[in-house]
Parts: structure tokens; C-alpha cells; sequence
């Protein structure tokens, strides 16, 4: 059999939808038409934007198991705790990657807050008589005069976040000290759809709507030290790094509307190879796994596509499959999965006024013979390096690249 199929430990990896009291219902999920993930997961939380009246708003849920009913009921109440300083819809919001309880929020008002979840606030959660505490944020950010469309976290320095703007630019913040950013990063002609960190945060990704991919050194300035042309379509196009590869990878649509998927060499910023995907509409969300395994999720279709990446190529592994168009998705970080439950991946999905939790699972016999190379090491969730050397400092510590002669 060999002779004919791709041998992989993750062949026959599959989907597997939890049941409907192990998801979350009566969500009331932003009306927004800003290409966002809506939701995101911290190993504790879910944040989700919201419908709220009064300005923006998300909310803040416990995190649903697929495998188990977590304590709380799965139909949330209509009245339930909300993180309201926004005074316009919220945009995007990214969990802290070194504590599972403090996220960043972004609103069409320009601010980025940060926000520290106190677990007392969740004491009794939907009983009679019980009335929600809104959250506060710990610390408001001036980020921009224009809507902030994305924020992320720095992957290993807990100080640091990006934010980028209708001014076309990423913003690196110091929340030690957020008056001003610490670094600018322009030159785009467009609105930026999406921003990746490298896993050690040195280099940043982004694509824009003026169809470029650009690669930033903020150790060497604003100006992006490689630019290439994108997909041919002016739709949404999104970027993720593939893990230590010095790949990343990118989804868009080509001038045909085609839905395609790139892979790309970071050193020369080179297109090694681009798949169509199929002709659909909705943007497609990239998810990396550390286990070599990029996912891609379509808005508006039920389907999740899953690719093995070796040897600079991409091998179609199996789809998961659903009637349930999703508006949203986010992945859960990787030390919170079930190893027990042989789970490599676990997928929140946002469909109508639902959340389903998604565990993608390595059949019981294979990740038994294959345990330790199923579950590749993952980050640790404190950055003890960075204790001691901020992220500002890293010119000295890793000096960065020589520019690329004209």
C-alpha cells in the first residue's frame, strides 16, 4: 500500500464535533462587516465579539471541552459579563500568549485596551438573582485616529503588541509604557488584512488590499525589508508563519476568484508553490500546527481542509465536513489540548448563534505507537527569557540581517 499512499502518522487524522451541550448557545455575535476570526482562545477563555447597543463590546466565556460538560451552562444567559469600554465596535481581540487570562481588544475608535479576566466574576454564572459585572480594562491605548483593525501579541516578549490601523500602518507597542509606539512599520498603499509574527517574534508579516506581501525586520526600521506580489484578487488575503520553517503561508483569490493557498521562502520572499482551493466566496482562515499541519477554514461553508507541509510542498490530508456555514474560527494553543483524548488540534467554530468546539484526533492506535512524535514540543506559557531581556534590546542580543544590496 505504500507504493501508492503517502505515508503519515496524521493520515488519518479526523473531526470530530462535540455535542450540542458541550458547545455554547444564544451567542450574539457582532454584526460587523470587518474580515475578522471573531473569536479567540486563550487555554482558558473564549473572547467573541459582540452585538452590543451603547458602543462596542465582546464577550468573555469559559472555555467549552468537546469531550465534557464544563460546569456552566451550555445556553448563555442573556445578560452576561462584557468588556464595554469600546465606543464602537469591537474588531479583534488576541490572548495574551503568556497569560491565559489577559487579552487585547480593537475598535473602530481607534483604542486598544487590555483586559485581565477575574474568574470571581463567573461566580454564579446564570443561577436566579445573579447580575453580571462588566469587566474594565487595565489599560487604554490611544492607537490611532482611525479604526485598529488588528492586534496581536508578540509571541515571546509579554510587553509587546502590534496593532494595525486605517493610517496603513503596524504600530509596535511597549505596555510598559503605551503614550507613543516604540516602532512604526509603513509603506503600505492600502488597508493591512492581516499581521503574523515569526514563532520568535523578529520578523513580521503582512498583506495588504494593494495585493503586496510584505516582510519587516522592526530591529532595522519601518521600511519592510522584502516585498512581493501577492494574490492577483483584491479580496481578503491572510498570512500565517509556518512554525521554525522559515515558510509562511498565505490565502487569497487569484484575479479569476479563485480560492488559493501559497507558500512562501522567507529570505527572498519567494512564491514556492500556490493551490487553488475552489471557487467559493468567503475569505479562507489559515491555522498553523506545530505537528507540520496547516488547516484552512472558508467563511461561509461547514468545511475545514487540513494539509501536511513537508519538503516545501503541501499533501492534502483529509476535509471536515459541515452543513453549518461558520462566520468565525479561531484554534485552541496547543497545551491546553486532550493528550489524553489523542487530540493535535481543537477548533472553535462560530456558526449562526453558536460556538461548536472541533477536536481534530490521530486514531487511538496509531497515537499510541506515535505519542511523543504526534505531540511535538510546544511554548512553555511564560517567557522566562525575556524576563530579563526585553524585546527593545533584541538589536543587541540577535543582531539583525544585513539589507539585501540594491
Amino acid at each position: 500500500m505504500s507504493r501508492f499512499v503517502r505515508a503519515s502518522k496524521y493520515r488519518h487524522v479526523f473531526g470530530q464535533p462535540a455535542k450540542k451541550e458541550h458547545g455554547i448557545e444564544n451567542v450574539k455575535v457582532t454584526n460587523s462587516a470587518w474580515d475578522t476570526n471573531v473569536v479567540a482562545a486563550s487555554g482558558e477563555y473564549l473572547s467573541i465579539n459582540w452585538n452590543a447597543s451603547g458602543g462596542g463590546a465582546f464577550a468573555i466565556v469559559p472555555l467549552p471541552s468537546p469531550f465534557a460538560a464544563t460546569g456552566f451552562t451550555y445556553k448563555l444567559p442573556d445578560s452576561l459579563p462584557l468588556a464595554r469600554s469600546h465606543t464602537a465596535p469591537v474588531l479583534d481581540t488576541d490572548w495574551s500568549p503568556h497569560n491565559d487570562r489577559v487579552v487585547a481588544s480593537a475598535g473602530e475608535d481607534g483604542k486598544v485596551m487590555i483586559w485581565k479576566v477575574d474568574p470571581e466574576l463567573f461566580e454564579g454564572w446564570g443561577a436566579d438573582g445573579w447580575v453580571p459585572t462588566d469587566f474594565d480594562p487595565v489599560a487604554r491605548i490611544d492607537a490611532s485616529p482611525r479604526k485598529v483593525g488588528q492586534v496581536l501579541f508578540h509571541p515571546t516578549a509579554s510587553n509587546v503588541l502590534a496593532s494595525a490601523s486605517g493610517e496603513h500602518t503596524v504600530k509596535l507597542w511597549d505596555l510598559a509604557a503605551p503614550e507613543d509606539p516604540r516602532t512604526v512599520l509603513g509603506g503600505h498603499a492600502d488597508a493591512i488584512q492581516c499581521v503574523a509574527f515569526n514563532p520568535t517574534g523578529t520578523l513580521l508579516a503582512t498583506t495588504c488590499r494593494d495585493r503586496k506581501l510584505r516582510l519587516f525586520d522592526p530591529r532595522v526600521g519601518g521600511d519592510a525589508v522584502r516585498i512581493a506580489d501577492g494574490h492577483g484578487g483584491i479580496k481578503g488575503s491572510r498570512v500565517v508563519w509556518m512554525g521554525d520553517n522559515d515558510r509562511i503561508a498565505t490565502t487569497g483569490f487569484s484575479k479569476m476568484s479563485d480560492r488559493q493557498v501559497a507558500v512562501w521562502e522567507t529570505g527572498a520572499l519567494a512564491n514556492i508553490k500556490t493551490i487553488v482551493l475552489d471557487q467559493s466566496s468567503g475569505v479562507v482562515m489559515p491555522f498553523w500546527s506545530d505537528n507540520n499541519i496547516l488547516f484552512l477554514a472558508g467563511k461561509g461553508d461547514g468545511n475545514i481542509r487540513y494539509y501536511e507541509y513537508e519538503a516545501d510542498a503541501l499533501y492534502a490530508l483529509s476535509e471536515h465536513k459541515s452543513s453549518d456555514p461558520q462566520r468565525g474560527m479561531c484554534f485552541l494553543p496547543r497545551r491546553a489540548l486532550s493528550v489524553s483524548d489523542c487530540e493535535i488540534a481543537r477548533a472553535y467554530k462560530i456558526a449562526g448563534s453558536s460556538v461548536e468546539p472541533i477536536a481534530f484526533i490521530v486514531p487511538r492506535k496509531v497515537c499510541a505507537v506515535l505519542l511523543f512524535s504526534s505531540f511535538p514540543p510546544f511554548p512553555f506559557l511564560f517567557p522566562f527569557f525575556l524576563l530579563f531581556f526585553p524585546l527593545f534590546s533584541l538589536q543587541r542580543i540577535f543582531p539583525p540581517p544585513p539589507r539585501a544590496s540594491a
